[in-house]
């Protein structure tokens, strides 16, 4: 089975709440709601594709002093394995707008459940909750 690298991001406002993107339709589990990011690509580092990303679907610039490894997601879907770190991030330029089609909500971690999404990113919930 193949395994995916994906970096995803906590993107935490100034008022505790989370950036959920909603996948859009046409795409693999559409409407399911995620953390941002996306594919690492050859030659790159899971910091730099999140960087790359979060321009790219979001408009939005950070750093890499900015993103503090939070921890990381292993899970094996039918097809493929993924792999995904995932960072927390408080600080970047711009604000969040959805470039790439996607719908964008901010949630407080206590409403996340509240919001389907695949089954990677369901236990990482309860990490943020810890942290927050």
């Amino acid at each position: 089975m193949k395994t995916i690298l994906v970096s995803a991001v906590a993107l935490i406002d100034k008022d505790g709440r989370i950036l959920l993107a909603r996948r859009p339709e046409g795409k693999s589990m559409a409407g399911l709601w995620e953390f941002p990011g996306g594919k690492v690509e050859v030659g790159e580092s899971p910091e730099a594709a999140l960087i790359r990303e979060l321009k790219e679907e979001l408009d939005i610039d950070t750093w890499q002093s900015c993103l503090a490894p939070l921890t990381f997601a292993s899970h094996g879907y039918d097809d493929f394995h993924l792999l995904m770190p995932v960072f927390a991030c408080r600080k970047w330029e711009g604000s969040p707008r959805a470039a790439e089609g996607q719908t964008l909500a901010w949630v407080k971690v206590n409403e996340m459940r509240n919001y389907p999404m695949p089954p990677a990113d369901i236990p990482l919930i309860a990490m943020l909750r810890d942290l927050l």
